[in-house]
């Protein structure tokens, strides 16, 4: 299907969560941003998805019976679904609910209490294209603490998002290694110690040092909504 006939459809967002106050919400926040269907379990949620083929989904983390890790990792081994845009929703604060959404293979999680701007920011990236664009970044310089196997590396940090962030480095860690950071977000004394996982790199060339670029795999429900607050107040740009 081409871009323009994807534009021309009413686009879908499933919208699955056991509460009925989170549906509604999200419901209303996500309401201009085309046709919105809702289910109360992960069952239910995974037979509208197959049934309609949503072009995103939104999933609570904790369900009975079928949570949104489950029915995540349901839709990556669906060949038909496989590549619909997932993204996880917690109230947990635990790094270990965001590392699990990520290796369920959620394109991105975000917390509750749920924030209006960071949903429809989130959502509209997925709507806007079949190839969705990276998350909104910031450019920054701030020093990082790389551990790995090998050993403690430095590094700075040139941009951020929500998501990960291009350290220029030295070290030479390649995709998909998994390293440790400790990093503090500029202008503020709040001290960031997610893991991540490389997934590219940045070879040395017309004077610009090597880096990688690294996606959070591993952080806890206070940074994800400090570093989200941070990148938002900081981006200017149109989403």
């Amino acid at each position: 299907m081409s871009a323009e006939s994807v534009a021309l459809r009413t686009r879908s967002i499933l919208v699955v969560d056991d509460a009925a106050m989170f549906r509604e919400l999200q419901s209303l926040f996500l309401a201009r941003q085309g046709r919105v269907l809702t289910a109360a379990s992960g069952k239910e949620g995974l037979e509208l998805a197959q049934r309609h083929r949503p072009d995103v989904i939104l999933l609570d983390l904790y369900m009975p019976e079928l949570d949104g890790e489950a029915v995540c990792r349901m839709i990556r081994s669906d060949p038909v679904l496989q590549d619909t845009p997932v993204v996880i929703l917690t109230a947990s604060q635990r790094a270990e609910d965001y590392e699990r959404s990520i290796r369920a293979g959620a394109n991105q999680v975000l917390t509750k209490p749920i924030h209006r701007v960071a949903l429809i920011d989130a959502v509209s990236r997925y709507l806007q294209s079949p190839t969705p664009r990276g998350m909104p970044r910031v450019d920054v310089a701030a020093e990082v603490r790389i551990q790995r196997a090998a050993g403690e590396y430095t590094g700075t940090a040139t941009n951020l998002s929500r998501g990960g962030m291009f350290v220029e480095s030295l070290c030479d860690a390649t995709p998909p290694e998994e390293v440790s950071l400790e990093f503090s977000l500029p202008e503020t004394l709040y001290v960031l110690t997610p893991t991540a996982r490389v997934m590219w790199r940045r070879e040395p060339e017309a004077g610009q040092p090597p880096g990688f670029g690294l996606r959070f795999v591993r952080i806890d429900g206070e940074s994800v909504r400090t570093l989200s607050d941070f990148v938002s107040e900081r981006f200017s740009a149109p989403l």
